[in-house]
């Protein structure tokens, strides 16, 4: 015998007459869109079938009972975005309820959706950034290939970001300092960096790195540099400093050539720095001091993508982790 308590029907009725209310006072006075209206009416519909199982009327719905059903919906796979979604249709119908005076105090006031966990940022395999890394286009421009080279080892082997490295020069100067611009600096082995929030920041400049930029450095002078691009270390064809869309656009080509199945932008270079340093040193301070995270929440996803790794390594490794 089901344990579940219906309300009379006239109970049902009354909460169907009042979504009917609220629905022709939303499509009046609010002026929804039929789908909107739509959505709404399926929220509210949702709503009245919930209560009706809690052996309630819509007006005798209290904080208790939406609470148990946003937890319901979230055990049933439901995403934050999807119950926050619902939760502001019910808090819009008791709004409107609590104005006509069918309530005292509004149940889903202070009920908020469960938080939807930030998403794992992409990042290479150790093996796909070497094979990036170490791609020589033959058949490319040569002055091209050297100049996207060196970006591609400064953004995987600094992990900066693609602003910073549009926005560096060759050389440090007083200028460059006052316009909020970077630098490098071969002899110290260093970028210095201004990142998000005028935050200056010094990272450290690997072999292969400095390498790359000394060859780029060779043929640099083939193009002429105009005015202030004149001090840029990464140009274009027309002596212009080179933009952000040309770095995504010349790092897609580069790394479809490279042989990689998924195209590369710089963040994703940004984020395997991160998640491959991580792996290697386990030192998350030192990681959020290289990428400039002001707060170390920031740097902390990185510490899921370092799980997500070595869980992978469990399942392919251990005895007790291989299906059967």
């Amino acid at each position: 015998m089901s344990s579940v308590v219906e309300p009379l029907p006239s109970a049902a009725a009354a909460d169907a007459a009042l979504v009917e209310r609220y629905l022709t006072h939303a499509r009046v006075l609010k002026r929804l869109a039929p789908r909107t209206l739509a959505l709404y009416r399926a929220d509210l519909d949702k709503l009245a079938r919930l209560a009706a199982q809690a052996g309630v009327a819509l007006p005798q719905v209290q904080h208790h009972h939406v609470r148990s059903w946003v937890a319901r919906m979230h055990a049933g796979g439901r995403s934050g975005r999807g119950i926050a979604l619902i939760l502001s249709g019910w808090r819009g119908f008791y709004v409107w309820l609590g104005r006509e005076g069918g309530i005292g105090a509004n149940p889903v006031l202070g009920i908020r959706a469960p938080r939807q966990p930030r998403p794992l940022p992409k990042a290479l395999g150790v093996d796909e950034a070497v094979q990036l890394a170490e791609h020589i286009d033959e058949g490319d421009d040569p002055w091209l290939d050297a100049r996207d080279a060196a970006m591609v080892e400064l953004l995987y082997g600094s992990g900066l970001r693609v602003g910073e490295l549009v926005g560096l020069d060759v050389a440090a100067s007083d200028a460059a300092a006052r316009a909020g611009r970077g630098w490098i600096d071969l002899d110290q082995a260093e970028v210095q960096v201004q990142g998000k929030g005028s935050k200056r920041r010094a990272v450290p400049l690997g072999r292969s790195a400095a390498e790359a930029l000394r060859r780029w450095l060779a043929v640099r002078g083939q193009v002429m540099a105009a005015g202030e691009a004149g001090a840029a270390l990464f140009i274009g064809r027309r002596g212009t400093r080179l933009s952000a869309p040309s770095v995504w656009q010349r790092l897609k080509r580069r790394s479809l050539q490279a042989g990689l199945a998924t195209p590369v932008h710089p963040h994703m270079l940004r984020h395997s720095f991160a998640s491959h340093l991580l792996q290697s040193s386990g030192d998350l301070r030192a990681v959020q001091e290289l990428l400039g995270h002001a707060n170390i929440g920031t740097t902390q996803v990185y510490t899921r993508l370092d799980f997500q790794h070595l869980a992978q390594a469990y399942d392919a490794a251990h005895p007790r982790a291989r299906k059967r």
